[in-house]
C-alpha cells in the first residue's frame, strides 16, 4: 500500500526495517519526490537520487522495475533522513544475509556527442578502493557490454573512488560506515542517452530498451554479488526480480482482458454464408467469386481503439510486465484495424502485419510435401464419419477430464449452424451443424481443439493474468503448431491432413501475389489434386474478409516447434497459456520470479507411452515427411 510522508522520521524507518525483518514488503513515499520499494528480504538496493525535481525524462525508471528499489530528491535538506534511511535497511537486511550491497545509479552527460543526441550506451562502475566487491565486478562488466542500444555496443569502465555519489550530492555511506556495517556500495554512472542533451527531446522508446537490458546486467551482477558475498543461494538470477504486482498491473491486465473479450477476431472475419456460397459458385461453373457474408460487428473499432489507448501501460515499472502489455495492445490495434478494414483491398495489408507472408523456405516445404504426398490416400479413404453431435459428444468427455482437476472452468462444447467445421471462441469449443468428422480423425482433431487449444485457455485462467488465456501478442503461430503436434503425438497426422496444411500455405501466398479467388482453387483444385470441395474451403479461409494470411501459420508453427524440441526445449512449459515462441524466455522468467506457476493441466496423450516414444523421437531432428511416414506405422 502507498503511504505518504513528509519527513523520514525515526518512526517511519522504524516501520520500514520491521517490516522487513518479517519478510514484508514495504512500498512508501518519500517527502516531496520519491519512493522506497522493497519486494521482501533482498541482500541489496538500488538507488537513484532526482537531480531536478522540474526533469520530466522518467530517468528514475532505470532502476524502478527492479525488486529493491529507492528513488529520492536531492535537495540537500533531506540527504541527511535519506542516509540514515539507506544504513538502516542495509542494517536490516546484512543480519539476514551476512552482506549487503547498495547500488546507486546516475545519468551524466560527460561523452555525448555534441554533434550528434543520438550517443551509444556507456556505463561506469565506480567502487572504493581495497573493497571485496572488486572480485565481483567482472561479472556486472560483461553484462553491461551486452547491452545493445541502436545496435550500438555498451562501453564500459571500471574505476575506483573514494566517494560514491552523483556530482555535487554527499554519499549514502561512505567508506568507513560501509565497513562497519558490513556492507557494499557501489556506484554506476550512465551515459544520458535517453534525452537530447541539447534541446531536451526525450526518447522515451530508447529509455524504455535502455531500462529493460540495464535491469538484466543488474539481476546478474546481484546473482554473482549474492552468490559469493552473502550467505543466500538463490536458484537463478531472474529469481531476484520483483514477485508481487502493484496495482497498475492488475488494472491494465483486466482493461486489455476487457477489449479483447468484447469481440472474437476469427468469428467476425469469417463468413457465415460458405454453403450458400459453395451452391452459387457451382452454378456458375468455379468461374464467379461468390458474395459473402460476414456477422454484424458487435462494437465500434475506432471508440474501442480509444478506449484502448488509454490504459495506462507507462504507469507500470516492471519492464518485462510493460513489454507484454505494449505488445497485446498493439496487436489488438491491427486487430481492430482489420475488423475496420473487413472486405476491402486494405484487410490484406493488416493481415501481413498480423500475421507475416509466406517466405521461401516455407513455401518450398509445403511444395515438396504437396509433391511427395500423394493427392489420394487410403489414410482417410475408409468412408466412415460422425456427425457434429457424435463428435461433440466425444470432444464432452475429453472436456469432462479437465472439469475433474477443475471444477470452476466453465468449458462448453456446442454445435451451431453458423459455424462451418470447428472452432475454439473463448475456451469454447464450436462445431458447425453439418460437420461430418472421419473416423480416423476422431481423436487428432479431439487433441488439436480440446487437448491444446481448451487446454491452454483453461490454464491460462488459472495463471494471474488474464493475457494467459485470451492469448499474448503473436500467439497463433504457437499454438497451432502446438495442435498439430498433437495429432501427430496420437497417431492422427494422416497424409491428406498435411497436404492441407501444405495447400494453405501455398494458398496463402498465391493471395500475396495477387492472385484470384478463382486462381487460387483452379490451383487447388487441377494442379495438386485437390477435390471441388475442399478446394473451395482452403480458398474461403485464405481469402476471407479480403484477404487472411493466417492459414500458413499451421505449417509454419510446426516446423518452428520441431526445430525448438530438437534443440532441447520441453513441451510442457508451452502449454501454460496461449504464448508465442517469442515468450517462452519471459514465461520462464516469470515462473522464477513466482509470478506464474506450473500449468494444472497436460494433455492426456503426455501420460502415453508410445506419444512419448514419439515426442523424443522429435528431439533427434525428424523432418515433416517423416511424421507423416511415421504416423502410418
Amino acid at each position: 500500500m502507498k503511504i505518504e510522508t513528509k519527513t523520514v522520521s525515526d518512526r517511519f524507518i522504524k516501520t520500514v526495517c520491521q517490516r522487513l525483518a518479517n519478510n514484508k514488503q514495504v512500498r512508501r513515499s518519500l517527502p516531496k519526490w520519491g519512493r522506497v520499494h522493497i519486494d521482501r528480504q533482498l541482500p541489496f538496493l538500488c538507488v537513484y537520487r532526482r537531480q531536478n525535481l522540474n526533469d520530466d525524462s522518467l530517468s528514475e525508471r532505470l532502476i524502478m522495475g527492479e525488486a529493491s528499489y529507492l528513488t529520492a530528491t536531492r535537495n540537500r535538506s533531506f540527504q541527511r533522513q535519506l542516509a540514515n534511511l539507506v544504513k538502516n535497511i542495509a542494517q536490516t537486511q546484512k543480519e539476514n544475509f551476512g552482506s549487503f550491497l547498495v547500488v546507486e545509479v546516475w545519468f551524466t552527460t560527460e561523452g555525448t556527442n555534441n554533434e550528434s543526441p543520438f550517443s551509444k550506451p556507456a556505463f561506469k562502475i565506480i567502487s572504493t578502493p581495497k573493497s571485496a566487491i572488486l572480485s565481483t565486478v567482472d561479472t556486472f562488466e560483461k553484462a553491461l557490454k551486452r547491452i545493445k542500444i541502436r545496435k550500438e555496443a555498451a562501453e564500459v569502465k571500471i574505476v575506483t573512488a573514494s566517494k560514491i555519489a552523483p556530482k555535487g550530492m554527499p554519499p549514502l555511506l561512505t567508506p568507513a560506515e560501509a565497513r562497519q556495517l558490513g556492507c557494499h556500495i557501489i556506484g554506476i554512472e550512465v551515459r544520458q542517452i535517453i534525452k537530447n542533451p541539447e534541446t531536451g527531446e526525450i526518447f522515451p522508446l530508447i529509455r524504455r530498451e535502455l531500462q529493460r537490458q540495464f535491469s538484466r546486467a543488474l539481476k546478474t551482477y546481484f546473482f554473482e554479488f549474492t552468490n559469493k558475498l552473502t550467505a543466500f543461494r538463490p536458484q537463478h538470477y531472474l529469481a531476484l526480480g520483483r514477485w508481487s504486482m502493484v496495482k497498475a498491473v492488475w488494472e491494465v491486465d483486466k482493461q486489455l482482458a476487457e477489449i479483447s473479450n468484447h469481440f472474437d477476431f476469427l468469428l467476425q472475419v469469417t463468413p457465415i454464408n460458405s454453403t450458400a456460397a459453395w451452391s452459387s459458385f457451382q452454378r456458375n461453373h468455379f468461374e464467379k467469386t461468390p458474395a459473402f457474408v460476414y456477422r454484424p460487428l458487435p462494437l465500434d473499432p475506432v471508440m474501442t481503439k480509444r478506449l484502448l489507448f488509454h490504459i495506462p501501460i507507462e504507469r507500470i515499472e516492471d519492464p518485462t510486465i510493460a513489454q507484454l502489455f505494449r505488445e497485446q495492445q498493439l496487436e489488438l490495434d491491427r486487430k481492430l484495424t482489420l475488423l475496420i478494414d473487413r472486405g476491402t483491398q486494405r484487410f490484406l495489408f493488416g493481415s501481413l502485419q498480423l500475421y507475416g507472408a509466406v517466405k521461401a523456405p516455407l513455401l518450398n516445404l509445403a511444395n515438396e510435401l504437396l509433391e511427395k504426398l500423394p493427392p489420394r490416400s487410403r489414410d482417410e479413404s475408409s468412408g466412415k464419419s460422425v456427425d457434429a453431435k457424435t463428435f461433440a459428444a466425444l470432444a464432452m468427455q475429453e472436456l469432462s477430464t479437465f472439469h475433474n482437476i477443475l471444477p470452476e472452468s466453465q468449458n462448453k462444447v456446442m454445435v451451431r449452424d453458423d459455424i462451418n467445421g470447428l472452432m475454439v471462441s473463448q475456451g469454447n469449443l464450436l462445431i458447425g451443424a453439418r460437420t461430418k468428422i472421419p473416423e480416423t480423425r476422431i481423436e487428432a482433431l479431439i487433441q488439436h481443439e480440446v487437448g491444446t487449444h481448451v487446454l491452454t485457455y483453461i490454464n491460462g485462467k488459472t495463471q494471474p493474468f488474464r493475457q494467459l488465456y485470451i492469448g499474448l501478442a503473436g500467439y497463433d503461430e504457437l499454438q497451432e503448431g502446438l495442435a498439430v503436434l498433437a495429432e501427430y503425438l496420437v497417431g492422427g497426422l494422416t497424409r491428406p491432413r498435411m497436404r492441407l496444411l501444405a495447400a494453405r500455405v501455398v494458398a496463402a501466398h498465391a493471395l500475396t501475389n495477387g492472385a484470384s479467388f478463382v486462381d487460387v482453387f483452379r490451383e487447388l483444385n487441377k494442379t495438386y489434386g485437390f477435390e471441388r470441395r475442399t478446394a473451395f474451403t482452403i480458398t474461403v479461409r485464405t481469402f476471407r474478409s479480403g484477404g487472411l494470411t493466417k492459414d500458413a501459420v499451421y505449417l509454419r508453427g510446426l516446423v518452428q516447434l520441431l526445430d525448438y524440441l530438437k534443440n532441447g526445449g520441453e513441451l510442457e512449459p508451452l502449454l501454460i497459456g496461449k504464448i508465442s515462441a517469442n515468450h517462452i524466455s519471459i514465461i520462464k522468467e516469470l515462473q522464477w520470479r513466482k509470478v506464474l506457476h506450473p500449468a494444472p493441466l497436460i494433455p492426456r496423450y503426455l501420460c502415453n507411452p508410445q506419444s512419448l516414444n514419439k515426442l523424443n523421437g522429435l528431439r533427434n531432428g525428424l523432418t515433416i515427411i517423416n511424421l507423416v511416414k511415421r504416423s502410418k506405422k
